[in-house]
């Protein structure tokens, strides 16, 4: 039984990184045990480890769900400098997507659900736990 997932980003200038990534999940980190790591809890029981060390080429997108992907763009572009990047939807997919890349080449994204009650339950989900 799986109960937790973590997935781990590696960067190149840990400092560099560090901020990058707060500045993204607009908050600190919940664990910095030693220097060159640190860890986000996203939601409960999903993690996000930023550790120094060479990037995997190809890796992800890991993709964070949000409220109003619009917004987060133009956020990432003005505050991460982030190459501009298209939102993707599909008349048979009950989302919008995107993708594009921190500045050691991870992969990350966003995805917005398209019908407002499904994601008002997700929320609800998550907040219960």
């Amino acid at each position: 039984m799986v109960i937790e997932v973590t997935v781990q980003v590696r960067v190149s200038d840990f400092e560099k990184g560090f901020n990058w990534y707060r500045t993204l999940l607009r908050r600190e980190p919940k664990y910095a045990p030693h220097e060159g790591f640190a860890e986000w809890e996203l939601i409960p029981g999903s993690w996000l480890q930023v550790a120094e060390g060479r990037p995997t080429e190809g890796n992800g997108p890991l993709r964070l769900g949000v409220t109003d992907i619009e917004a987060e763009r133009s956020r990432v572009i003005r505050e991460l400098g982030v190459e501009p990047f298209e939102v993707h939807s599909r008349q048979e997919v009950n989302a919008k997507w995107a993708t594009f890349s921190d500045p050691w080449g991870n992969g990350i994204g966003f995805f917005e659900y398209l019908d407002k009650a499904e994601e008002e339950q997700t929320i609800k989900k998550v907040l219960k736990r």
